[in-house]
C-alpha cells in the first residue's frame, strides 16, 4: 500500500490498526523526544503523517522480522489467533461505543482497546514457562488478574499502563487498559474513555450480551443512549472477521477470550539439533529476512533520517535502546561522533585513535568484530565514560562493515542480563551492522553523484550564459553608441538630454544584469550615498509614461525638494522599485491610482530612516504573492511575479531594507520601504513611527 501512490493515509492507518504490535510501535516513535513536535499524539492517521510512509514501511517490516526469530517462548498459532481476535473485537466495539456515545475520540477508544491486553504478551515473553502455566491454568480474566497479583506482584493491565505511560500519552488513555477489569461497582466513578472500554471489553466477552446489558449499571448503559449494543456487538464481530480474512488469520467461533491460552502449558521451543546448524540457520535466515529492511532503508533520502530508522530497527530487533554512531574520518584513522545528534556529548566530543589498544570500540572498527565491556576484562577508561553516558554497566560495539572495511561502529548501551540474551543472536547482530553500512555508504554515493550532476548541470548553465552575454553586450553596445552620436547632433538648448543620460545609464545597468545572468549583486553603495529623491524623479521619468500613463493609471508622487542621502546600492534600489511598479501597473486596471510618497524624518528602533511607500486602490495581493518577498526564490514556484517579488526581497535584505506590506482584497495595496540614511541626524520629536508607516495604515 504505501508503494501504491494511491493509497491515502486513512486506508494506510485502517491496515496499521489491525497490528497491535506495529499500533504500539508508531505511538512510541511518533511521540518520541526526537520527533515529536508539540502535543501528544494518539492517532493513527495523525502518527502516519508526522513519521511519513517510508519510516513506518521501514518498522512495519522491522516487527515482521522480529516475529519470526524471537522464538524463545514459541506460542501455538491458535493461541495468537485467538488473541488477535479478542483484541481487535474489544477495540471494534469500543470504537462503535465511542461513536455511539458522540465521544469526540473514537480512535483513542479503539487503541485503548486493541492494547488493553498486550501485557500479557509482554509477560510471556520477559517471564516465560511460568507465566505460561498460570495462563493455561486460569479459568476467567478476573481470577487470571488475581494470580498474576499474587504470583509475580503485578497484572497485565498494569504492565500494558506502563508501557503506555512511557510513550508519554494522556493519563486517560492509559486508564481505559488500567480499569478494563475494574468492576461495575468501581468503573462508574471512572472517566468517559475507561467507561468506553470497560463496556467494550464487557460486551466482547460477555457470552451473553443479551443477557448482560440489563446488569449494567445505570451510568454505563446510558452512555450509548439508546443504541443496540447486541446489534452493535454482531457488527463489531462480523467487521473483525472480515479483518481477520484480510489478514489471513482464522479467528475462532464464537470469537471469545476463554479459547486464547488453552493448552499453552504443553508448548515446547524447537530450536536447531546442533551449534553449526544453529549458527548456519542463523546466518542464512539473517540474510534473508534482514533482506525486507535493507530495501526501506535503500529508500531514505538523507543520513539523519536513515540513523533515525537504525536507532528504532536495533531497538525493536534487539532491545537495544541506547544507541550511538562513531564513524572513521576520511584517513581512516579515528573515529568521531562530531555532527551527529540524538546521542550524549562525550560520543560528539571524542576523537578516537582506530589503532589504540585502550578501548573496545577502536578494537571492534579495526578487526570487524562485536564486542562488550560487560563479562569481560576491563578495557580502557574511553568505554567506561561511553557507558556512564548510556547510564548502562557497559557497552556493545557494532561494527559497520561495507565492501569489506569498517566505516565506523555503532556503540549500544548494555547491561550483564541483556548481554546474556543477545548471545545467540550475534550473527544477526553482526548482519544488521553490515546492513547500516552498506545503507549509509549508498545513500552517501548517491549524494556525492547527485552533487556531481548539480556542478555539471551548473558548468553547462554557466557556458550558455557566457554565450548569451557575448550575445546581448553587442546590441546593448551599439545602442549606447547610437545615442551618443544622437546627444551630439542635437542642440545644445535640446531639453532632452537629460532623459538621453538615463536612458545611457540604464543601458549600462541592464548590461550590468546580464553579465551577471541574474545573480543578486552585492549592492556597494559607496562612501557618497545616492540621493534618494533624484533617483525616484529620474524613475518616473523614464517609465512613468511605459508603466502607468500608457495604461491610463493616474500617478500622484509627492516627492520632497530636498532629500537625503542613503548608503544603498544605485542598481539594487532600481531594479527594488521598477519590480514593484511593474507588479503594481500589470495588476491595476484604467482609471485606478499609484501614489509614490516620499518621507524623511522617520525613526524606527531609535535610528533615521527615509520611508518609500507606495499606495494604489487596485484589486490588492494573494497573501502568497505578498509572502513571496519573504522566500528565497527557489521556494516561490514557477510564477513570474512570485519570482520578481523574491529578488525583491533578496536585494532588500542585502541593503538594509526593511519591507512591509499590507493589502485588503478589492481595496488596494500598501508597500512600504524604511531605507537607512547615510548618517544618523538629530531626531525630531514629531517623526511618525515607523510602525504606523510601514504597516500601511491610513493617515
Amino acid at each position: 500500500m504505501v508503494d501504491d501512490e494511491r493509497t491515502t493515509i486513512p486506508e494506510l492507518a485502517t491496515l496499521v490498526g489491525q497490528d497491535p504490535g506495529l499500533t504500539s510501535r508508531l505511538l512510541t516513535v511518533a511521540n518520541s523526544p526526537a520527533l515529536r513536535r508539540g502535543t501528544q499524539l494518539t492517532s493513527l492517521e495523525n502518527c502516519l503523517v508526522a513519521l511519513g510512509t517510508r519510516l513506518v514501511r521501514s518498522l512495519a517490516t522491522c516487527l515482521s522480522i522480529q516475529k519470526l526469530f524471537d522464538q524463545q517462548m514459541p506460542v501455538p498459532a491458535a493461541n495468537l489467533s485467538a488473541f488477535w481476535g479478542h483484541s481487535l473485537l474489544v477495540a471494534e466495539v469500543a470504537r462503535s461505543v465511542a461513536v455511539a456515545a458522540r465521544s469526540p475520540h473514537p480512535d483513542e477508544a479503539y487503541l485503548a482497546a486493541l492494547l488493553h491486553d498486550v501485557g500479557e504478551l509482554i509477560l510471556l515473553s520477559a517471564l516465560g514457562p511460568p507465566y505460561a502455566r498460570l495462563l493455561a491454568a486460569a479459568t476467567d480474566e478476573t481470577g487470571l488478574q488475581a494470580q498474576e497479583t499474587a504470583e509475580f506482584g503485578v497484572h497485565h493491565g498494569e504492565i500494558a499502563t506502563w508501557l503506555t505511560e512511557r510513550w508519554e500519552l494522556d493519563s486517560s488513555f492509559a486508564d481505559g487498559i488500567l480499569f478494563h477489569h475494574a468492576t461495575a461497582e468501581e468503573i462508574v466513578t471512572a472517566g468517559e474513555l475507561p467507561q468506553l472500554v470497560w463496556l467494550a471489553h464487557e460486551l466482547a466477552t460477555a457470552e451473553d450480551p443479551a443477557a448482560l446489558i440489563p446488569a449494567l449499571p445505570a451510568e454505563i448503559a446510558s452512555l450509548t443512549g439508546s443504541t443496540d449494543l447486541v446489534a452493535l456487538r454482531q457488527q463489531a464481530e462480523a467487521r473483525t472477521r472480515m479483518l481477520g480474512e484480510a489478514i489471513g488469520i482464522r479467528f475462532p467461533e464464537p470469537i471469545t477470550k476463554a479459547m486464547v491460552w488453552q493448552d499453552l502449558s504443553t508448548a515446547t521451543a524447537t530450536a536447531p539439533s546442533d551449534d553449526a546448524e544453529h549458527e548456519l540457520s542463523a546466518l542464512i535466515g539473517g540474510m534473508a529476512l534482514m533482506q525486507p529492511l535493507q530495501q526501506d532503508l535503500f529508500a531514505l533520502e538523507n543520513e539523519a533520517e536513515l540513523l533515525l530508522s537504525l536507532r528504532e530497527s536495533a531497538r525493536i530487533l534487539f532491545d537495544l535502546n541506547r544507541i550511538a554512531f562513531l564513524f572513521l574520518d576520511i584517513d581512516g584513522k579515528k573515529l568521531s561522533g562530531e555532527g551527529i545528534g540524538a546521542q550524549p556529548a562525550i560520543f560528539r566530543q571524542v576523537s578516537l585513535p582506530l589503532d589504540t589498544e585502550k578501548s573496545l570500540v577502536a578494537l571492534s572498527a579495526r578487526r570487524q568484530e562485536i564486542h562488550a565491556s560487560v563479562g569481560a576484562p576491563a578495557s580502557g577508561l574511553i568505554d567506561a565514560q561511553f557507558a556512564r553516558a548510556f547510564g548502562t554497566e557497559g557497552i556493545l560495539s557494532l561494527p559497520m562493515i561495507s565492501r569489506g572495511r569498517s566505516i565506523g561502529v555503532m556503540v549500544c548501551g548494555l547491561s550483564n542480563a541483556h548481554h546474556a540474551r543477545l548471545t545467540r543472536r550475534l550473527p544477526w547482530l553482526l548482519n544488521f551492522g553490515r546492513i547500516a553500512a552498506v545503507s549509509l555508504e549508498t545513500l552517501r554515493e548517491a549524494r556525492t553523484l547527485r552533487d556531481a550532476a548539480e556542478n555539471a548541470a551548473s558548468d553547462r548553465f554557466h557556458r550558455q550564459a557566457r554565450r548569451v552575454i557575448h550575445e546581448a553586450r553587442n546590441p546593448l553596445g551599439i545602442i549606447k553608441s547610437y545615442l551618443k552620436i544622437l546627444d551630439q547632433k542635437l542642440p545644445a538648448d535640446t531639453g532632452v538630454r537629460q532623459e538621453l543620460e538615463i536612458l545611457t545609464e540604464e543601458i549600462d545597468r541592464v548590461a550590468s544584469i546580464v553579465g551577471r545572468m541574474s545573480e543578486i549583486p552585492n549592492g556597494d553603495a559607496g562612501e557618497a550615498g545616492i540621493i534618494v529623491g533624484d533617483l525616484l524623479r529620474e524613475l518616473l521619468m523614464l517609465y512613468g509614461d511605459a508603466l502607468f500613463q500608457d495604461k491610463s493609471i493616474r500617478v500622484e508622487a509627492s516627492i520632497p525638494p530636498t532629500t537625503p542621502r542613503i548608503p544603498c546600492d544605485r542598481d539594487s534600489l532600481k531594479q527594488i522599485l521598477l519590480n514593484l511598479w511593474k507588479n503594481a501597473a500589470e495588476a491595476l486596471n484604467p482609471g485606478q491610482v499609484m501614489k509614490i510618497t516620499l518621507t524623511d524624518h522617520v525613526v524606527h528602533n531609535g535610528q533615521a530612516f527615509v520611508q518609500i511607500r507606495m499606495d494604489d486602490n487596485g484589486p490588492g495581493m494573494s497573501d502568497d504573492a505578498m509572502r513571496a518577498i519573504y522566500k528565497p526564490r527557489d521556494n516561490v514556484g514557477s510564477s513570474p511575479r512570485g519570482i520578481g517579488l523574491s529578488i525583491v526581497g533578496e536585494l532588500a535584505r542585502r541593503q538594509g531594507i526593511a519591507i512591509s506590506c499590507h493589502s485588503l482584497p478589492g481595496k488596494g495595496t500598501s508597500i512600504a520601504l524604511l531605507l537607512p540614511k547615510l548618517e544618523s541626524a538629530e531626531l525630531a520629536v514629531t517623526a511618525e513611527p515607523a510602525e504606523r508607516l510601514a504597516a500601511g495604515e491610513d493617515r
